[in-house]
């Protein structure tokens, strides 16, 4: 009997659990259509090979044949370095190598400019969006993404890093909308092996090197945190605390984001009981207001239920509002988000507070209003209010 390789077996399981899955909730049927997200690394390379091998399998049991799924693939082409549109071309290839059938290759325009969340940022959304944009095109049911325990572990350390609060160290979750993540609970060696398995090889982003690394040249001078975390950060605390440091965080990621998903159901609803009617809006301070008494957008709330409140769900409660007046969720921080609870528990009269996308906040008579940014250029509709980023 054939040795079975025991990363690509425990690949397999992974895909197979969330195919299963997906049958289970009545999202796939025989015949539909799956998508692997590939850049042609490893990760998303070895998730390519198993979803072809699992996707003939879907449902199978001792008591059932199950049925078949197609698998196909999105490469998106950043644009951000030299030759990634040969990148692109040869990821392609190599899925449909695996049997992979469609592979769409999509070229994004990344835009890093002032007011953006900065390259990396900003290559995640166009990502996201070119990913959003393929399933809907193809009627796919879910996308499948290769981020690992690895990536997991290294979001952690980020969010830490930020101080940004148990949401952000809660990591990227297993399921969210149409994505999918099976391998958050494999290694990156793992996946490196899975290649080696059904005999594929994968490119190595050299963005995901330290400068002077040989593995793919170098990783030129200016380096992600991400990569620096990765490859200097994670290695030190391991060498520092012994092995097992890496499944660690991701276990403290897990139990964070049921209590994150629990204290945001909460905050929700304080944030709606203290929502004010747009009527409210009417008396409002001219100090805060811009433009109009009645501009697009604006949030009115009752101080009175907020300050009754848990410091924990007021907080969260006040970052909503800030977001949905306009303040890009990467910009609003705890600085700001003290400021708003400052008005409404130690109020002293304090002016008006500046947030992030030129929005406003101002007390007074009770209420909290907040503001979007004045119309730009002038007679422009307000905005709508940005959704918050999408893991990685």
């Amino acid at each position: 009997m054939a040795r079975v390789d025991p990363a690509l077996a425990a690949a397999r399981a992974a895909v197979r659990a969330e195919l299963a899955d997906l049958a289970r909730d009545g999202g796939l049927d025989p015949g539909g259509l799956v998508l692997v997200a590939c850049s042609g690394g490893a990760d998303s390379l070895a998730l390519a090979a198993a979803a072809a091998l699992e996707a003939p399998r879907v449902g199978r049991s001792v008591r059932s044949a199950g049925f078949a799924v197609r698998v196909g693939a999105v490469v998106v082409d950043h644009g951000m370095q030299p030759g990634s549109d040969a990148v692109a071309v040869t990821a392609a290839a190599r899925c449909r190598d695996l049997g992979l059938d469609p592979v769409l290759v999509r070229r994004v325009r990344v835009d890093a400019g002032p007011g953006s969340t900065g390259p990396e940022g900003a290559a995640r959304a166009a990502r996201y969006a070119a990913l959003d944009g393929v399933a809907e095109e193809t009627g796919a049911v879910a996308v499948l993404l290769g981020h690992t325990l690895d990536d997991q572990a290294e979001s952690v350390l980020l969010g830490l890093a930020r101080g940004s609060g148990s949401r952000s160290l809660a990591g990227m979750p297993r399921r969210r909308g149409g994505y999918r993540r099976p391998f958050l609970g494999l290694r990156r060696a793992q996946t490196e092996a899975v290649c080696a398995a059904v005999g594929v090889d994968y490119w190595t982003d050299p963005t995901n090197l330290l400068p002077g690394d040989d593995a793919a040249g170098g990783g030129g001078t200016v380096v992600p945190v991400r990569t620096r975390v990765r490859a200097a950060v994670v290695p030190a605390l391991e060498d520092a605390l012994g092995p097992g440091v890496v499944e660690a965080l991701a276990r403290t990621a897990d139990q964070l984001r049921d209590d994150a998903d629990a204290l945001d159901t909460l905050a929700a609803e304080l944030l709606a009981a203290a929502t004010l009617s747009p009527a409210a809006s009417e008396t409002e301070p001219t100090t805060v207001n811009h433009t109009s008494d009645s501009a697009a957008g604006a949030l009115v709330l009752d101080v009175g239920p907020l300050a009754q409140a848990h410091a924990a769900l007021r907080r969260r409660a006040l970052r909503s509002a800030a977001l949905a007046v306009g303040c890009p969720p990467g910009a609003t921080t705890a600085r700001h988000v003290d400021a708003l609870d400052a008005l409404v528990v130690s109020w002293r009269g304090q002016g008006a507070v500046h947030l992030p996308g030129d929005a406003r906040a101002l007390r007074a008579c009770g209420r909290l209003y907040l503001r979007p940014a004045e119309p730009h250029p002038a007679g422009a509709a307000h905005p709508p209010a940005p959704t918050p980023p999408l893991e990685e």
